[in-house]
């Protein structure tokens, strides 16, 4: 998430650094605080009740220093960057500046804690300055050992934040790059595919060869910008199985018949471009084309729970081909393995998603549950058209 600050976009990385959480700060100086309490009382003796709380008083007097004084070097290191045009800075103060702010924690901090714990516990406590008083010199040494602490911790957290975030963002960059080789693989497939049949179909008959070129050309110019595309809503997806099945139908004649069914409230659901177009195409070139009769494909989208409630769609084609090969079922959670299962289209699906949502999409090969065919379902996570990246 990026904020518009000063005219300019300051990204989330940024604003987490000015935004650091609060209470992640005050529980690791809760913790030092009730670890010095404790040491205090197994040196010196004494009541654990009224040393805690001068501890208590003290730790948050220096954290509120330490935190408060970084925020504003980071706030003014913003709008420095932001005003002369400069790198936006991704880290606070160096440890330059956090050296500083030890020594002035040690000088404010204990200051600030014994009046608190004095008013608090009705006690008069010395003077900080003091430094011949036994009790201020281990107030003092308390404050310096706990404060570089406290500063040492936030550091290393937010090296590993920092390196997290590098780590996220580097797996977003690998991801992309997959998903394009895998758009560049795709899109040549088909194309050839396509272009094989219509040099078959131009010997035979130049004026359906004439139709399929003009369908063929309708239907790339229509993909060129979806397949560019992060995601398009589900009814774009169909319109572009219904314009490749039209560029079929030129070839196959009346052996090509399909049907869509998608209901209104998923017309908009976001899905990865041209995810269904290698479906159909085995659908044809495995289940139709064989069989002389040809026969019918149904896309069909549903709403459907996972087990824990969460939507899920799911995408079926359907077709009434001649089915999965003998003897070439499978085993409980794997695909099934047959030649339409493991063949090029197959894989760049299970790639696709895979890449996109992890273990949270599948695609699964099914005989038809009634009659000749086979049902291809992917299931993906249902997301409004909002949150679609």
């Amino acid at each position: 998430m990026a904020l518009t600050f000063m005219g300019r976009e300051v990204p989330a990385l940024t604003w987490g650094v000015l935004l650091r959480s609060l209470a992640s700060g005050v529980g690791i100086t809760l913790v030092i605080a009730l670890a010095i309490a404790t040491l205090l009382t197994v040196i010196g003796g004494g009541g654990f009740r009224t040393k805690l709380i001068y501890s208590l008083a003290i730790s948050l007097c220096c954290w509120s220093v330490v935190d408060g004084v970084r925020r504003v070097i980071f706030w003014w290191m913003l709008r420095r960057a932001l005003a002369r045009g400069l790198p936006l800075p991704t880290d606070g103060p160096g440890w330059r500046v956090v050296l500083a702010l030890v020594a002035l924690t040690a000088l404010i901090g204990p200051t600030a804690g014994l009046m608190i714990g004095d008013a608090l516990t009705g006690i008069r406590s010395p003077s900080i300055f003091k430094v011949g008083d036994g009790g201020i010199r281990v107030t003092l040494a308390m404050t310096l050992i706990g404060t570089t602490i406290g500063l040492t911790i936030w550091a290393v957290q937010t090296r590993l934040g920092r390196a997290r975030l590098a780590a996220e963002q580097a797996h977003k960059v690998a991801v992309e790059q997959q998903l394009l080789m895998l758009q560049t693989q795709l899109e040549p497939h088909m194309l050839f595919n396509t272009l094989a049949n219509l040099r078959v179909l131009i010997g035979s008959d130049a004026d359906r060869a004439q139709a399929m070129l003009d369908r063929l050309i309708a239907f790339l110019r229509a993909t060129l910008v979806a397949s560019r595309s992060g995601r398009h809503a589900l009814a774009d997806e169909f319109a572009r199985l219904s314009d490749y099945l039209a560029l079929m139908g030129v070839r196959m004649g009346p052996r090509l018949t399909s049907s869509f069914e998608l209901p209104d409230e998923l017309r908009q659901a976001p899905v990865p471009p041209l995810i269904l177009q290698p479906l159909v195409e085995n659908a044809i070139q495995h289940g139709l084309e064989p069989q002389v009769a040809g026969g019918h494909i149904v896309v069909r989208a549903e709403r459907v729970a996972a087990a824990d409630g969460q939507p899920l769609l799911r995408l079926t084609v359907a077709d009434t081909g001649r089915g999965l090969e003998a003897g070439t079922g499978s085993g409980p959670g794997t695909a099934p393995h047959t030649t339409a299962g493991t063949g090029f289209g197959t894989q760049q699906v299970r790639q696709r998603l895979a890449a996109l949502f992890g273990t949270g999409a599948s695609l699964d090969l099914q005989a038809a549950p009634q009659g000749a065919g086979t049902w291809a379902v992917v299931t993906l996570p249902l997301q409004s058209p909002e949150r679609a990246p």
